[in-house]
């Protein structure tokens, strides 16, 4: 795969596993009472706040993986069974709860900053975005493609918070099922990406090198 192929693969994979347009209702409920400004600076830090921790999880992979025993294969293969559970909640247009449960969005409402919780970790930098990451580092071939993808993370994370930025002002006006259909078109392709990570863990596997 060459850097551009796996940029944009990287971008890609990120971009419909965070989906930030899955969070506008959400975001727009927890700060309802606030004042737009007070709302774009909580999209600022919850930005910032799930690029740190996808990058921070990204560097730590490798040595997790070696302390625990686990191979990149085996995680690959772990990490599309979630993807694909996603995937298949994004399709149905439902609410993924490993990202958001209802207790939490509650909690969110009548907290006076959500930005680094429940908003940057767990609904921008939740479970599937970080196996994501992980994933993605142990399939960069040499330095210029980890660089791409640490540049994915913040490239994903700063399209987000312009979008919650935008939602603070001119979402309201979006219609509901707009979003749905686009939740549900991110649905199908996060479900083509994580079938991907299951054939690349698949073929790395030694069963099938035999």
């Amino acid at each position: 795969m060459t850097l551009v192929e796996y940029t944009l693969f990287a971008f890609t994979s990120l971009f419909v596993i965070v989906d930030p347009l899955a969070i506008i209702p959400v975001f727009l409920a927890m700060t309802e009472r606030d004042s737009p400004e007070s709302q774009r600076r909580m999209a600022g830090l919850a930005s910032a706040v799930a690029a740190g921790v996808l990058i921070l999880f990204a560097l730590a992979g490798k040595w997790i993986f070696q302390f625990l025993g686990i191979t990149m294969a085996a995680f690959q293969i772990a990490g599309s069974v979630l993807l694909l559970r996603i995937a298949l909640d994004m399709l149905y247009a439902n609410r993924a709860r490993d990202r958001q449960t209802d207790e939490e969005v509650e909690a969110g409402a009548a907290k006076d900053d959500i930005a680094i919780t429940p908003l940057g970790v767990p609904m921008l930098a939740g479970p599937g975005a970080i196996s994501t990451s992980l994933i993605l580092l142990g399939q960069a071939h040499g330095l210029a493609q980890q660089i791409a993808l640490f540049a994915c993370i913040a490239a994903v994370c700063g399209v987000s918070y312009f979008i919650l930025r935008f939602a603070s002002t001119g979402a309201r006006r979006i219609n509901p099922l707009a979003l749905k259909l686009v939740t549900r078109l991110m649905g199908l392709l996060l479900a083509a990406v994580a079938v991907q990570f299951t054939i690349n863990g698949l073929a790395q596997t030694s069963f099938f090198n035999r």
